[in-house]
């Protein structure tokens, strides 16, 4: 019975134990093995964390679960529209266990919107964030020149694009000059490379002289024409200088790039036609304006040969010299009446003076002169001797007001040996015992405004 019961306990009779590990990597392979390779999920975004490391890391959920999920940074480059919280997709990828936290997620390789397409849903998300920050504003638009000779064509140099912009421009004004800027307008990095090129041109416009751009291309699918929806592109075509004509696919097609510019021609073609004006016309209305000029200078004409021979008909050009010599007796007619106006009014002055020194002479102003003169220094000794005894009486009183004041001066018995001693905290006179106490400071006053400074040490 002993040995029986210690066979029991052999190890090969014990069960295995894990490590956690080993238990996640056991889940890790049954799910690999038992789940399809490869799974679309619809649901909805939640829990969206952009990492620096350029991963993104969100949950798909729908009305009961949830389904965290991870997209490395190298699928996310590809993806277009802007992924946000509550954003309905499918996402297709494959389920992975992350062996050091034990947890299941959904390996996300393509994403794309339910229900629109990826390019769409980019196009309409770039075009309301964009229009947010007025890159689509009127305001902002810059008017087309109406005569252009020097105008700029950025476009691929093997497309149609250039040969019917290029036809279209020089059969309605095959005076301007086109300068090809060759980029191409389809692929990766096609929008930078056409951002790049409005730039370049904008820098060397100094020399270049360009009045208008056109940049397009011919139609197709919106895949085709994504550069053309780039936001690197309607910036830098919303800081050009220069005005940029937008001419991108046909009639239904409409971009970032055609609401960006100053001005969208719905084809190449018509690009041309909005850039320049029909010659034609110009000349047409040139001829008009040079027939219309022509008759107005010819009835100026007219009209000024029927003024003048009626001025040359007038009196003045049949006897010029009578206005002159009108003026001239009239002259010589004012100048006599003007000698007898002084004449008269010297005549009456000599009288007036005459009168005035008669009435003077009879008045006799030297001997009224000496009177007052007499008079006037009487005064002067009378106000003299007045002067002179105010101010002998005033020195009196004075005198008298300085003796009485000196009496009552308290400090006059200082000459006579007294003093006088005041508190110096509380600056009133000691008179008695209770004006002081021990330890204050006494000032003594003697004749000659001499100081004593004392303690009081005893009571």
């Amino acid at each position: 019975m002993k040995n029986s019961a210690a066979g029991l306990f052999q190890p090969q009779n014990r069960a295995k134990i894990y490590t956690v590990s080993q238990v996640n990597s056991l889940i890790k392979g049954i799910l690999e093995n038992n789940l399809p390779g490869r799974l679309t999920i619809a649901g909805q975004i939640t829990d969206w964390k952009p990492h620096q490391s350029g991963h993104r890391y969100f949950s798909l959920k729908d009305e009961i679960s949830k389904l965290p999920c991870v997209m490395w940074k190298s699928s996310f480059s590809k993806v277009k529209f802007e992924v946000e919280n509550g954003l309905a997709v499918l996402a297709t990828g494959s389920v992975d266990v992350y062996v050091p936290q034990g947890r299941y997620q959904f390996m996300v390789e393509k994403i794309e919107p339910a229900g629109v397409g990826a390019l769409q849903l980019a196009f309409e998300q770039m075009v309301k964030r964009l229009e947010a920050q007025g890159l689509f504003a009127d305001v902002h638009k810059k008017p087309l020149p109406p005569y252009p000779m020097q105008i700029g064509i950025v476009t691929s140099e093997s497309g149609a694009a250039v040969h019917d912009i290029t036809d279209s421009i020089h059969s309605r004004w095959p005076c301007a000059e086109l300068l090809l800027y060759p980029v191409p307008v389809q692929g990766e990095g096609a929008a930078e490379k056409i951002a790049a090129a409005l730039r370049d041109i904008n820098r060397r416009n100094n020399k270049l002289k360009l009045d208008v751009l056109i940049v397009g291309r011919g139609g197709g699918s919106l895949e085709d024409l994504w550069a053309f929806n780039e936001e690197v592109l309607a910036r830098a075509i919303f800081d050009s200088a220069i005005p940029v004509i937008s001419a991108v696919g046909h009639e239904i097609n409409t971009t970032i790039a055609d609401l960006a510019a100053d001005a969208r021609a719905s084809t190449p073609t018509k690009a041309g036609v909005t850039a320049v004006p029909d010659i034609q016309e110009v000349t047409g209305r040139l001829a008009g304006m040079q027939s219309r000029l022509e008759g107005n200078i010819k009835a100026r004409v007219k009209l000024a040969q029927q003024d003048l021979e009626t001025v040359l008909a007038s009196a003045v050009f049949r006897k010029p010299f009578s206005p002159v010599h009108n003026r001239e007796q009239q002259l010589d007619e004012l100048g006599v009446k003007l000698a007898d106006s002084i004449r008269k009014i010297l005549a009456n002055a000599r009288d007036k003076l005459y009168t005035g020194e008669e009435q003077v002479g009879k008045i006799e102003p030297h001997r009224i002169l000496k009177n007052k003169t007499l008079e006037l220094n009487n005064l002067k000794s009378r106000t003299n001797a007045a002067t002179k005894a105010v101010i002998n009486k005033a020195r009196i009183q004075l005198t008298a007001q300085a003796n009485r004041l000196a009496a009552l001066n308290p400090k006059s018995v200082l000459q006579r040996g007294y003093s006088i001693t005041t508190n110096k905290k509380t600056g009133l006179l000691v008179r008695n015992l209770e004006d002081v106490k021990i330890e204050d400071l006494l000032i003594t006053e003697l004749a000659g405004e001499n100081l004593i400074e004392s303690r009081v040490t005893k009571k």
